[in-house]
């Protein structure tokens, strides 16, 4: 069993939806704390609508997206101190159900975990995806 994550930055609609679908990816769990973008088609909306259309899920998981203060010490550079920050927000309850939430749906379905960032190892999706995996007993591969 394996749990993808995949980055867009950088990346068109069409090449994320190219890359889920090699990977046979059933649904999309967004993990950002802001399902918006300034790219176009990374939007909650628009995003779930195209890939329905390509016959991919999709599911906004607020809760395990990084909180302000954690994104702001990505943007500075501080990835470390982001890490510290998400995994402190990790047990808040409301960001436990939403993992409880993300393991029912990754045990059942072949999923990717969804953010912004191209590289997992700076971003908090990586730490996402660990929990899981250690829970679930799968491999992470990142698109």
């Amino acid at each position: 069993m394996k749990l993808f994550t995949i980055g867009y930055e950088q990346q068109t609609l069409t090449d994320v939806i190219g890359r889920l679908k090699k990977a046979r990816v059933s649904i999309v769990l967004d993990v950002r704390a802001v399902a918006a973008s300034r790219r176009p088609g990374f939007s909650k909306s628009m995003l779930a609508a195209t890939l329905a259309e390509n016959g991919i899920d999709y599911v906004h998981l607020r809760q395990l997206g990084t909180p302000k203060e954690g994104r702001l010490a990505a943007r500075a550079g501080k990835i470390g101190r982001m890490h510290e920050i998400f995994e402190r927000h990790l047990q808040e309850p409301a960001a436990q159900l939403d993992l409880a939430r993300a393991g029912e749906i990754a045990g059942e379905k072949r999923a990717a975990l969804l953010c912004y960032e191209a590289s997992a190892a700076h971003c908090h999706r990586a730490i996402v995806a660990d929990r899981l995996c250690r829970k679930l007993g799968c491999e992470i591969e990142d698109l």
